[in-house]
């Protein structure tokens, strides 16, 4: 079908510095390079539109219902009162799908719009909400007994797990991130699952950037600095390059989040610059000597081809996504315990001959990950759905819908 589906898209977080806003930017910003039609419904300070080519935008404020979910991410109780206008919207753009980024309140506005109109709903998978709220509340309870509190953190991560994929089968068609979360939730959902990877801005982040000149070695992370990305690692990292005699050492923490003032206390090399963005940001990618990613709870991880991109290579977990970025021995290494991380990333710090040649391998694996390439799938989705819709019977609800191969 040659027709471009037009899509409504409902996402909680967009002007925010994490993986889902980059995504949604750049999700939106394709739509605008390729005319495609596109109504962006999203969080924003104050209630606002704009209209630039095929994209028409929709910021919605949270209020005094919202608590937090991060620093600078919210959930509103009471989102609910954009829904008459949301309605108006959406039948003047008449959307050929809904989709929404998560189970949050902007994909709820999403999901309860597709049921209300009978729009087929598409569903991302961005985070391992699960997960999220288990280093969260391992955190919190951490004055238990390790067993309790670990049996209490593994039926907490059960049970949102159950919910979560409650929301995620009543999509038409998912979109996950990875080859293997694609073939999970398939299996898991029953439910169409196609590909929507990431792409990486090859020409932003480059090795042209590094200024740095000294022999200093210089390890770096950037994200949130939150409980889930495993950022209490980066002591245990110190101490272990100290006692193999590396002395002339900085780790770069590039980020902001509620862990920071515990690794200030607990960092006597540690470097935090804070959040930054743009230029900034690519000088400071390009001047790490290796990048350690602990987190086990990315779906993705941007921030791995980002590195790749500044001729970095990383070391990242065995757990979610980041480990398909980088191929092992080549451009990085993927370790499944604490103790075999810290001693990977040691074990590189002894060599620096080995670090430039891996940076250079993994600059060229990213080199022709563009993001026109990774989101144009998305749109193969929306007219997966398209023809689904066109095809049903009276009654959607009712009809079966097969598994469908990744575009």
């Amino acid at each position: 079908m040659s027709e471009t589906p037009r899509a409504a898209f409902f996402c909680e977080t967009f002007h925010e510095v994490n993986g889902v806003a980059l995504t949604a930017r750049q999700l939106v910003a394709f739509a605008e390079r390729h005319e495609h039609p596109m109504l962006a419904v999203h969080a924003g300070a104050a209630l606002a539109q704009y209209e630039r080519g095929s994209v028409k935008r929709i910021e919605l404020p949270r209020g005094w219902a919202s608590f937090g979910i991060e620093r600078d991410l919210g959930y509103d109780l009471h989102l609910w009162r954009f829904l008459p206008m949301l309605r108006k919207e959406l039948a003047a753009f008449r959307p050929d799908v809904i989709h929404a980024t998560s189970p949050g309140d902007f994909g709820q506005l999403g999901a309860i719009l597709a049921h209300e109109m009978r729009i087929p709903l598409v569903v991302s998978w961005h985070t391992n909400l699960h997960q999220f709220g288990g280093r969260r509340l391992k955190k919190l309870l951490r004055f238990l007994p390790e067993n309790t509190l670990n049996g209490v953190v593994a039926s907490a991560e059960r049970a949102s797990l159950r919910l979560i994929l409650r929301f995620y089968k009543i999509a038409r068609v998912i979109l996950a991130p990875t080859a293997s979360q694609v073939v999970w939730l398939r299996r898991t959902t029953g439910k169409p699952t196609f590909l929507m990877t990431r792409g990486v801005d090859s020409e932003l982040f480059h090795p042209r950037h590094r200024s740095y000149t000294d022999d200093v070695l210089r390890l770096g992370f950037v994200g949130r600095v939150t409980p889930e990305k495993g950022v209490r690692l980066f002591p245990r990292i110190e101490k272990a390059l100290l006692d193999a005699g590396i002395r002339k050492f900085q780790i770069v923490i590039v980020g902001d989040g509620s862990e920071c003032e515990w690794l200030k206390s607990n960092l006597r090399h540690g470097v935090f610059p804070g959040v930054l963005l743009g230029q900034q940001l690519a000088a400071a990618y390009a001047n790490l000597n290796l990048f350690v990613f602990p987190s086990r709870t990315d779906t993705f991880g941007n921030v791995i081809q980002e590195a790749a991109a500044s001729g970095v290579p990383s070391v990242v977990t065995t757990e979610g996504g980041p480990q398909h970025l980088i191929t092992p021995g080549v451009s990085g290494y993927a370790e499944s315990t604490e103790e075999s991380f810290v001693t990977r990333v040691v074990e590189l710090a002894q060599a620096p001959e080995k670090l430039r040649q891996m940076g250079e391998a993994a600059r060229a694996l990213v080199s022709n990950t563009s993001w026109d390439a990774a989101l144009a799938p998305v749109f193969d989705a929306y007219r997966y759905c398209q023809s689904e819709q066109r095809s049903a019977a009276p009654s959607p609800k009712l009809r079966a819908v097969p598994n469908a191969q990744t575009p």
